[in-house]
């Protein structure tokens, strides 16, 4: 009887009796709130309406009843027997129960599947989270990366700057053995001794703005020129030596000395000029030299 007014009341609630038999059969007819749990857990199965195979009796542990295999008598006899009768206010107010029942259930799945929602939500984002810090972490590699590379590119350029001035020492050292008379391979720096021509450049510098390197162009004779910063104390043999090595074919491919020339005044520099700063030469901050091959005489 238990069994029958569970169905009933399943169908007084608006569940398709196909649905709540098979609820009822496959809780092991537990009871109503057993069978509303299957059908809120099953109601979006896409075999929910399909009939079971098996016959009731089977399931719920124990042989079908003639009424179960559709003998004779048919399941409407057993059932007027065995049916409880219920006056309509006992029958509203189980509905009623069942009703709340339902609302229940209905409210408990609406939480669960919230819940559910907010998690993978919350999981999303955490996924998205890590995903974003790897990102930054692969850009922080790169740009450290490139920093290394940076900074060795800039001491090799710096290396090989410092190794083109030691070849330049090396050169000028070699030359002042070669063409100096009584300049040595060092002591180039007492030849700052000629006290009167510094006077002029010497009064200057405190009205104006001390400069600490000098950019030279030097006009070939085949109309080509060359640009080179030099140091503000460095000798004009450096620049004669920068020319010589730098020159082309027409003046003797670095195998005869040179001259150098100003434009404007016209001056033509000497030996003893070649030990003398472009400081005191009146060549800082920049200046034009005009190059001619230097007379044997």
């Amino acid at each position: 009887m238990a069994e029958l007014t569970a169905l009933e009341s399943l169908l007084e609630m608006g569940f398709p009796k196909g649905r709540a038999e098979k609820a009822l059969a496959l809780t092991g007819n537990q009871g109503i709130e057993a069978a509303m749990d299957w059908l809120m857990e099953h109601e979006d199965d896409p075999d929910v309406d399909e009939p079971l195979a098996t016959p009731l009796g089977h399931i719920l542990g124990r042989e079908p009843t003639p009424t179960e295999q559709g003998g004779p008598e048919g399941p409407g006899s057993a059932v007027g027997e065995s049916k409880p009768i219920l006056t309509e206010e006992e029958r509203q107010e189980q509905t009623k129960r069942m009703l709340e029942l339902v609302a229940q259930k209905q409210r408990e799945r609406e939480e669960r599947e919230e819940r559910e929602a907010l998690e993978r939500e919350r999981q999303r984002r955490r996924q998205g989270q890590e995903l974003s810090a790897a990102r930054q972490r692969l850009q922080e590699d790169e740009m450290r990366r490139a920093a290394e590379e940076r900074r060795r590119e800039k001491a090799e350029e710096l290396a090989a700057r410092q190794r083109v001035r030691e070849k330049i020492e090396r050169d000028k050292a070699e030359r002042a053995k070669k063409y100096g008379g009584h300049v040595g391979s060092q002591p180039c720096p007492p030849t700052t001794e000629p006290g009167p021509v510094p006077s002029s450049p010497s009064k200057e510098p405190p009205t104006k703005r001390e400069y600490d390197q000098c950019r030279i162009q030097v006009r070939l004779p085949d109309g080509s020129s060359l640009t080179q910063t030099f140091r503000a104390r460095e000798q004009l043999a450096a620049v004669r030596l920068y020319v010589e090595l730098h020159r082309g074919e027409e003046l003797g491919g670095g195998q005869d000395p040179v001259q150098l020339l100003s434009g404007f005044p016209r001056r033509a520099f000497s030996e003893a000029d070649m030990e003398r700063p472009l400081q005191e030469l009146g060549l800082v901050p920049s200046a034009v030299l005009i190059v001619a091959k230097k007379c044997p005489g």
